[in-house]
């Protein structure tokens, strides 16, 4: 049980390494990532003929806000995976009800990058902005990507297989 409990820790800080290393790059390259965001909501690369441009926001105010909403996300997203792959470590030779509750607290990344990843980019980036028009500025496939990865290692980690004879 040790070698899945430690897996368990390894993924969870692997989604926070991760996470922070996505902070640390739309902050320290923050015209990169703001171009996407604003291409993206002024809606000025989809197809031209497009009826859905009325969806457009073109308010830098407005654009400066969403993009500052996403990089707090990825931010929490990446602390919640820090705190829950801390928690299970202290855990790792505890009995199983406490690592269950530590390995609980994974659920929140989970939460946080679902919401982030599918809800906002997919859904409504893709959507509601028609990203999925753009050949240039379409996060779909890496937004589709990090849901992937996030949902496949919180299923894995609130698996209930990590338990011993206790």
């Amino acid at each position: 049980m040790f070698a899945i409990r430690l897996s368990k820790v390894v993924m969870t800080g692997g989604l926070s390494i991760w996470g922070l290393l996505v902070v640390l790059g739309n902050t320290t390259d923050y015209g990169t990532n703001w171009a996407f965001v604003q291409h993206v909501l002024a809606m000025d690369t989809i197809f031209p003929d497009s009826t859905l441009k009325w969806r457009a926001i073109t308010d830098p105010e407005y654009q400066r806000t969403a993009y500052l909403i996403i990089i707090v996300t990825e931010g929490l997203t990446a602390l919640a995976f820090l705190i829950a792959s801390v928690a299970m470590a202290a855990r790792l030779r505890a009995p199983t009800e406490q690592f269950r509750r530590a390995r609980a607290l994974t659920a929140w990344g989970v939460l946080l990058g679902f919401g982030l990843y599918f809800i906002g980019f997919m859904a409504i980036g893709a959507e509601w902005f028609a990203m999925w028009q753009s050949k240039t500025w379409n996060g779909q496939q890496a937004a589709f990507m990090f849901v992937a990865v996030i949902l496949a290692v919180g299923i894995y980690v609130l698996l209930d297989n990590d338990g011993s004879s206790d």
